[in-house]
């Protein structure tokens, strides 16, 4: 009676015991598929197209935007990322028309790119607004800290972080320039739109600098074509006088317009880029443009691959190149002198 009990209990007991079996092998199947999910997912992230978004404060046609917004994209193919492959580019141009900035930056938003390349201090201003969670890598912006981008350099603290344009101290630069060439200047003006650039960063430190130099540095706000004509018309009345024109998407827009005018009332004016020599300007001392963006491309690149604004620290240009043009200064009755022309880095006959 026992054997025959223990033969009719051998068989539900095997059951048992392959039903067991089959269930871990399901619980091994399960828990390897789960543990490659996250594996998988990084792999289809990959294969999807990320979205930049940039907004750009001067026109889309300008040469000087096209040779900028060549050298970021280098700077993004050097690290994997190619239009039309994996990244694709929403971009906006202002023009140097501080009223088109909160529309396209909202446009912009409401795209909800991976991140934005924001153009200028104006144009990060209206992008900081917008938003406070898209990652924002600005470009072309003197002083971060003081309007509120920042906590601080290494540790900027939010959303931004980006590429340092000019710290302050560059304004005794311009005015060492302008005494340089022009030994009998007595009165220098600011030359710039407040809306669009840090107007008062760079007056501040350019009083101190302009007394050690006994130049008399007056504010020259500008918003227009017409606020150009006859800002530079009244200021050239007052002989000794010279423009310095801090970086300012207004100003850039309207190159061409206040070296035309500068020409005419023979003053003497430095520029903040090398663009403004190229198209007859005197001089100027400024930053590489290409290499700030490039460098901006960088962190773009960074922030795709999943680090946080908040941990990467300011960076600061390291290349300035001085330019002259002979012909400008000629034509002005000015002689260069001859350590300006040993640092320039392109002087223009």
């Amino acid at each position: 009676m026992v054997s025959f009990l223990r033969r009719m209990a051998r068989p539900a007991r095997e059951g048992r015991i392959a039903i067991l079996i089959r269930r871990r092998q399901f619980i091994v199947t399960l828990g390897g598929a789960i543990a490659a999910w996250p594996l998988a997912a990084r792999g289809q992230q990959a294969g999807t197209t990320r979205r930049i978004g940039a907004l750009i404060a001067f026109a889309k046609d300008d040469p000087d935007t096209e040779e900028r917004l060549a050298a970021f994209r280098q700077g993004l193919a050097k690290r994997g990322w190619v239009e039309g492959r994996n990244i694709h580019i929403d971009y906006r141009f202002a023009a140097g028309r501080g009223d088109q900035f909160p529309v396209l930056a909202k446009e912009l938003v409401a795209m909800q790119p991976d991140v934005i390349l924001g153009h200028t201090t104006g144009v990060t201003a209206i992008l900081q607004r917008e938003t406070r969670a898209i990652p924002i890598v600005f470009v072309n912006v003197s002083d971060p800290i003081g309007m509120g981008f920042i906590a601080s350099l290494p540790r900027p603290g939010g959303n931004l972080t980006g590429v340092l344009h000019y710290e302050a101290s560059i304004v005794g630069k311009w005015l060492a320039m302008l005494k340089e060439i022009a030994p009998r200047l007595t009165r220098a003006a600011l030359f710039a739109n407040r809306q669009t650039t840090s107007f008062d960063y760079f007056l501040k430190s350019g009083k101190a600098a302009a007394s050690s130099l006994a130049i008399d540095l007056v504010a020259s706000h500008v918003e227009t074509a017409a606020d150009i004509e006859r800002a530079i018309e009244a200021f050239a009345r007052v002989p000794n006088s010279g423009l310095l024109l801090p970086p300012d998407a207004t100003t850039v827009v309207h190159r061409d317009l206040i070296i035309a005018l500068a020409a005419r009332h023979r003053v003497p004016a430095v520029y903040p880029l090398h663009v403004f020599v190229v198209a007859g300007g005197l001089m100027s001392y400024g930053t590489d443009q290409n290499d700030l963006f490039r460098l901006a491309a960088s962190y773009v690149d960074r922030i795709l691959r999943g680090d946080k604004p908040t941990d990467l620290p300011v960076q600061t240009p390291t290349r300035f190149e001085t330019a002259v043009n002979l012909k400008t200064a000629k034509a002005l009755g000015l002689e260069v002198p001859a350590g300006m022309l040993v640092a320039a880095a392109d002087v223009i006959e």
